[in-house]
C-alpha cells in the first residue's frame, strides 16, 4: 500500500469516526507539563525542573536504592511551600519519624494505611497479596476524586513486582485522567514501573557506594537516578524548550540520610 492511499484511508476513517472518537488515528502532540522540584538539584536536572505536576510520575528501584528518600524530599518541597499531600501506604511500613527528618511537614500530610485482614496465616498472606493492593487503589482514587492535594504517594516499595504489574491498565488511565483534572502530582514509588503509558515519567533509582566519615562511619549514599521514560515537554515560564530526550539518562547525587 502507498503512502497516498495509507494517509487516504486514514482520513477516511477518521471522518466517519468523527463523532465519537476524533483523529483517531492521528498521533496526539507532545503536552507541556508544569513541573515540581524534588528538592534534589541532580534530579531536577534530569527532569528539566522536577516531577510532573497533574500526570503520574514512577519512582523506581529495589531497596536501600534511594527511592524513599527521592520521595520524601519531593514532599518535603511540596509541604514546605503550604500544600496538602498524602501517602497512601499499600504494605504498613511508612515511617513518619524518618519523614519528619527529612523535611516533610507532617501536620500538612494525611497518612493512608492499609492494614492486613484476616486471622489465619494463610488469610494473611492472601490479605497482603490482595486486600492491602485493593484498599491502596481505591483510597488513591477517592484522594484523586476528591481534589485538593498538592501531591500523593502511592506506595507499593514492598508490593512484589508481579503483583503492582497486575493492576489493569484501565487503573491507571483514570489516574491519570483524574491526576490531570485535580492537578495533582501522582507519584508511584515502587520496585519496577507499573503504571505503563500512563505514566509521564519513570525514574529507577540505584545505590552506587557508601559515603564513609574515617574508616568506620556509614554517612549515607551515593545514589544513580537514570530516566527510563519522559513522555512530556517540561514548562519552563518565559522560555520555549524543545522537546524533553525519551532516551535513557543518567544523574548521581549523594545524600547523608539513607532510604
Amino acid at each position: 500500500m502507498s503512502t497516498r492511499s495509507a494517509t487516504a484511508l486514514r482520513l477516511e476513517i477518521e471522518h466517519a469516526m468523527e463523532r465519537s472518537f476524533p483523529a483517531a488515528l492521528t498521533p496526539l502532540q507532545r503536552t507541556m507539563h508544569e513541573t515540581a522540584p524534588s528538592g534534589i538539584a541532580e534530579v531536577d536536572a534530569l527532569l528539566e525542573g522536577g516531577l510532573p505536576v497533574g500526570a503520574i510520575g514512577e519512582v523506581t528501584g529495589p531497596e536501600s536504592s534511594g527511592r524513599t528518600t527521592l520521595v520524601l524530599s519531593f514532599l518535603a518541597q511540596r509541604t514546605a511551600a503550604g500544600q496538602v499531600c498524602a501517602w497512601v501506604d499499600a504494605d504498613d511500613a511508612f515511617d513518619p519519624e524518618s519523614a519528619a527528618a527529612n523535611g516533610i511537614h507532617l501536620r500538612q500530610l494525611l497518612w493512608v494505611r492499609c492494614r492486613k485482614n484476616g486471622k489465619s496465616a494463610q488469610q494473611r498472606q492472601a490479605a497482603k497479596l490482595f486486600a492491602q493492593l485493593d484498599q491502596a487503589l481505591r483510597a488513591t482514587d477517592l484522594l484523586l476524586q476528591a481534589g485538593g492535594f498538592g501531591a500523593i504517594v502511592l506506595d507499593l516499595g514492598d508490593t512484589a513486582a508481579e503483583h503492582a504489574r497486575r493492576i489493569p491498565l484501565a487503573t491507571w488511565f483514570r489516574f491519570r485522567q483524574a491526576a490531570d483534572r485535580a492537578r495533582t502530582c501522582l507519584v508511584v514509588l515502587a520496585e519496577t514501573g507499573c503504571a505503563q503509558s500512563s505514566a509521564a515519567v519513570t525514574l529507577e533509582c540505584a545505590a552506587l557506594r557508601p559515603v564513609i566519615a574515617g574508616e568506620t562511619v556509614l554517612r549515607g549514599f551515593h545514589f544513580e537516578v537514570r530516566r527510563e521514560w519522559q513522555r512530556f515537554t517540561p514548562f519552563v515560564m518565559g522560555q520555549k524548550k524543545p522537546p524533553a530526550c525519551v532516551r535513557p539518562a543518567i544523574g548521581v547525587w549523594d545524600t547523608g540520610q539513607m532510604g
